[in-house]
């Protein structure tokens, strides 16, 4: 039922996506008459954009944005109410955060993020332009502040980046009761509260109390009765990734944040994780493709060209290597033109086998389970899948090329070739990642180009090498 509704909401928003680009459309040609304000189809096309902007949630406008080009993404950003700019900016990418804010003017920037929290706006900082932030600061109170400073201390992959400060704490001496009295003073809870967070009068954490587990006891029960150590308690200093991945083990909403004495200061929650989580799978992805940074669909052609230039640069040479090595064996090909209709086969079915064995290896590591001493059984697992998946289709090629081209030493050479590019390919497969972890890069930068280049090098040199020791 949940996966109906999940592709409801998603076949929902893009129809609405729909609707509000065709509402932008009719205002563009509408626009074009001499008095557009003066025409009732104009002013209901407006009205009818607006309330449909209005209805959607900060997330979804978010989703527009980042699915329209960048006339269009400016005239609905125009449009959005100016109390819910903030949230939105947070909501977007990094890459179309910055045409939304180039296209604010100060006073619009400090009246969209100064209602955020102080998580929330150490997020939006760095992306903020350098003449508003001393104006920002000052607008803040002093434990604003003090909060925002604290999280800009952190890297953005810590905890201490991420780490919410609202929260519900309670001493262990008081009853039940007395809690309930107190949650009852707040109009509403933190967003993501499960739990409240006990502590003693030095503010050292000494366990948490579940929400359910209030409501299911005596109130006549004291606090320190029914608490439990909090075993999932986290330092600033933590890594976010190794903590995000912590938070979807143990199945966390929320966990304390505490220095390295213990006291509590602050709190982490799973909105925060599971953005960290879509960040490093994004990055990941972009990564393996050797892209720099996450970029803009509808950016300049500029931006993107500096975005993708550096590994295509790369892939060039390595194209080049590839050519130079078919080159070596030109003489072979003239004899036995077979072998230019062949050989792709052979780079291609090891590109394909080395980026699966390299997708693996890249997660494994990202989850921490690869080891030092796991590492070399990892690499003769991996060959020995290659070895026989490359007698077993190399057989299935060579049996092809035999019936067609009516030669068995062909067919022979075939699933030779095929075999050993496969076992090539797991070989690099395991080894560019682990090699790009030792050297402290991230395994997945440029993996795909890589593992493509040896197998197209590898595949062409085997294959055609073969081919001219036992054909010609």
């Amino acid at each position: 039922m949940s996966e109906l509704g999940g592709r409801s909401s998603a076949s929902r928003l893009h129809d609405q996506l729909e609707t509000i680009a065709e509402q932008l459309r009719r205002l563009r040609g509408l626009g074009q008459l001499p008095e557009p304000d003066s025409d009732q189809g104009f002013r209901e096309t407006q009205v009818e954009l607006q309330r449909l902007l209005d209805a959607l949630h900060p997330a979804d406008i978010a989703y527009v944005l980042e699915a329209l080009p960048l006339v269009d993404r400016l005239a609905v950003w125009q449009r959005v109410k100016a109390d819910r700019d903030g949230e939105i900016l947070l909501e977007v990418s990094d890459a179309v955060r910055e045409s939304l804010i180039a296209d604010m003017d100060d006073h619009e920037i400090l009246a969209a993020v100064e209602p955020l929290d102080a998580d929330e706006l150490a997020d939006l900082v760095e992306d903020l332009p350098s003449e508003v932030l001393p104006e920002l600061m000052a607008s803040l109170d002093a434990q604003q502040r003090e909060r925002v400073q604290a999280a800009l201390s952190y890297p953005e992959d810590q905890v201490g980046a991420l780490m919410d400060f609202e929260m519900i704490t309670i001493r262990e001496d008081i009853s039940l009761e007395t809690v309930l009295r107190y949650l009852r003073r707040f109009d509403e809870l933190p967003a993501q509260t499960d739990k409240l967070f006990v502590i003693n009068q030095d503010n050292l954490l000494t366990g948490v109390l579940p929400l359910h587990w209030l409501l299911v006891n005596s109130p006549e029960k004291r606090v320190s009765e029914v608490m439990a150590p909090d075993v999932n308690t986290f330092h600033p200093q933590d890594d976010a990734y190794e903590v995000a991945q912590a938070f979807e083990r143990y199945d966390l909403v929320s966990a304390p944040v505490v220095d390295g004495n213990g006291h509590l200061i602050g709190r982490i929650t799973i909105d925060a994780m599971v953005d960290v989580l879509r960040e490093e799978s994004e990055s990941e992805a972009l990564n393996r493709g050797g892209l720099r940074e996450e970029e803009d669909v509808f950016a300049s052609v500029w931006k993107s060209i500096r975005n993708r230039w550096a590994w295509l640069a790369v892939n060039l040479v390595t194209a080049f290597i590839a050519s130079r090595v078919i080159g070596l064996f030109e003489g072979s090909i003239q004899h036995l033109v077979a072998l230019a209709t062949l050989m792709p086969i052979v780079a291609g079915i090891g590109g394909n086998s080395g980026n699966q064995t390299i997708t693996m290896i890249v997660r494994a590591l990202a989850l921490d389970q690869i080891t030092p001493a796991s590492a070399r059984r990892l690499w003769g697992k991996e060959i020995a899948v290659a070895l026989i998946n490359g007698l077993v289709w190399g057989s299935v090629i060579g049996v092809v090329a035999w019936l067609l081209y009516d030669n068995f030493p062909l067919g022979v050479v075939m699933t030779t070739a095929m075999t050993l590019n496969l076992v090539l390919a797991a070989f690099c497969g395991v080894g560019i990642p682990l090699l790009m972890m030792r050297m402290g890069r991230d395994p997945a930068l440029g993996s795909s180009v890589m593992i493509t280049a040896m197998t197209d090098s590898g595949g062409f040199f085997i294959f055609l090498g073969l081919a001219t020791l036992f054909l010609m």
